[in-house]
Order: structure tokens, then sequence, then C-alpha cells
């Protein structure tokens, strides 16, 4: 057996890269291909995720103190926004950008298509880098929240909707060439190492309940597979969801991981329902 050696990706990364069985747009695993392939996510991040995971809890057992709450959304996201813009790679940064617009369309494809039709639209579509300073990552935490809170109990239909009755009138897909960017030089680090650098941050400058609310947002992924699976009559959608049972409630422990998996969800079930809306407009 001839072992070849060479700077390119290995043999796993070429499998993974024509393994479409879970539904993946290609220009998103694009991106995160050419992420895994950052030397610094293999040898820098180990170690920030060890040491600010440690700083993290510390952290959290600060903000637990009986001591007068405060938080600094402005300063949190114009940190996030300066250090995004200066150093985290451009693939990075674009994953961040198509995880608004692909959590967007999945709220708002379940609130246009649920019995209570009395909901306001998320409107988190940002361009650019700059564009985040007004859409948050707090705004996005309570915007899934309170499209939730207006969508109320599900009640889970009889019958999935037919392609006929699904709503798509909220619906936008991801056009990357719509994404401003301007890559500079010192923009090298990788989407994990990135998230280990801000998990502290946001620790800090939230309230412990804002935070506590954050990082149990995405255990709310499994009632979104619920309820669209139930819409689509598809219930192996429940299975994309890595973060399930938001009754719950978790501290930091494991953030990163569970972070990473709520992207890689949204970007499943947006793909998923793309694939249909554009079916369905082709055959209209």
């Amino acid at each position: 057996m001839t072992i070849k050696t060479g700077n390119g990706p290995s043999a796993y990364l070429k499998a993974i890269a024509n393994d479409n069985s879970l539904p993946i747009e290609q220009a998103a695993l694009d991106l995160w291909l050419k992420d895994l392939q950052n030397p610094l996510r293999w040898g820098v991040r180990p170690l920030l995720q060890f040491i600010f995971a440690i700083l993290l809890h510390l952290t959290w057992l600060f903000k637990r103190l009986p001591l007068p709450q405060f938080s600094a959304h402005n300063s949190l996201q114009k940190l996030i926004c300066w250090f995004c813009t200066h150093f985290v790679s451009k693939e990075a940064n674009l994953l961040i950008l198509r995880h608004y617009a692909t959590e967007s369309n999945v709220l708002n494809f379940l609130a246009a298509n649920s019995p209570n039709s009395g909901f306001k639209p998320v409107q988190l579509y940002p361009k650019c880098i700059a564009d985040m300073q007004h859409a948050s990552f707090v705004e996005h935490d309570q915007e899934l929240f309170r499209l939730f809170a207006e969508l109320g109990s599900w009640h889970h239909p009889k019958q999935p909707l037919t392609p006929q009755q699904l709503n798509w009138q909220h619906w936008q897909s991801v056009d990357m060439a719509q994404f401003e960017f301007t890559e500079k030089r010192t923009q090298w680090l990788d989407f994990e190492s990135a998230h280990a650098l801000f998990m502290c941050l946001f620790c800090l400058l939230l309230t412990r309940e804002e935070y506590r609310d954050a990082i149990n947002g995405f255990n709310l992924d499994q009632s979104i597979a619920i309820r669209i699976g139930d819409l689509m009559g598809d219930n192996s959608l429940r299975e994309m969801a890595y973060n399930k049972f938001p009754h719950y409630l978790v501290g930091p422990w494991n953030l990163g991981q569970r972070f990473l998996m709520h992207g890689f969800f949204t970007e499943h079930l947006y793909a998923y329902l793309q694939q249909r809306y554009s079916t369905e407009k082709t055959e209209v």
C-alpha cells in the first residue's frame, strides 16, 4: 500500500466534501471545509478553548453572585464587529453572516405556516460585518424568543400542509454575492477559535439571565425541527437537531460544540427548505 503525502485535503475531508446525506448548500460546505484546513484550528484552538473554558466558568460564577447586574450590549457588539473586521477569517465571517440569514428564514417559514399567524417577521439579514452593530447577537437571540412567545403552544396538525398550502411569503434565498466583504491580511482566525475568545466577553457583558437564556436558546432547535417536520410531513427533520430538550436548562459546559452544532442545524434545515422552495417555484 502506498501512502500519499501532500498539502491538500486529507482523505476524510475529501470524503465529506462529497457527502450530501444531510442537506447543505455547496457555498456553506466550501466555507466550512476551508475553515477546517486553517492550521490555527488544530494548533491554537484547543489551547484557547481550554484556557477560556476555565475563565468562562469563573465569569459565570461571578455573574451568579448576589451583586447588581450590568450589561453593555452596544460595547459588546462593537468589540465583536471590530474583531471580526480585523482578525477573523473571511470564511468564518461569511459563515456568521449566513447564519443570520438561514435562521431568519427558518423562523419566518415556521411562523408563516403556523396556525397563529399574528406575528412580526424576523428582519435580521445583515450583508456585512458593520450591519451586525444593529443586527446584534443579542437581538438575534431575543427575536427567537419573541417569535416562540408570539406563536404560543403548538398543536400538532393531523395532516401535513400540501405544497399549495405552504406559505413562502417571507422567504429570502441566501445569495452569497450580496455579502459585502473586504479581506485583510490580519484576518486569519478560524471560526471556533474566534468563538472561544468571545465566550467570556458575552458572559461578562450580558446580565446573568440574558446569557443563561442565550446559551439555552440552542435547545429550541429540536422544537423548531419538530414543528417544521409536522408541517412538512417529515419526522426525520428532528434528527438534525443536536441541541435538544429545551425545558432542561444547562450552563456553559460544552458551549463551543453546542454553538457550532446550532449553526449546522440551521444550515441543514435552511438547505432542506430551500430545495423545496426551488422545486415548487420551478413547478409554478
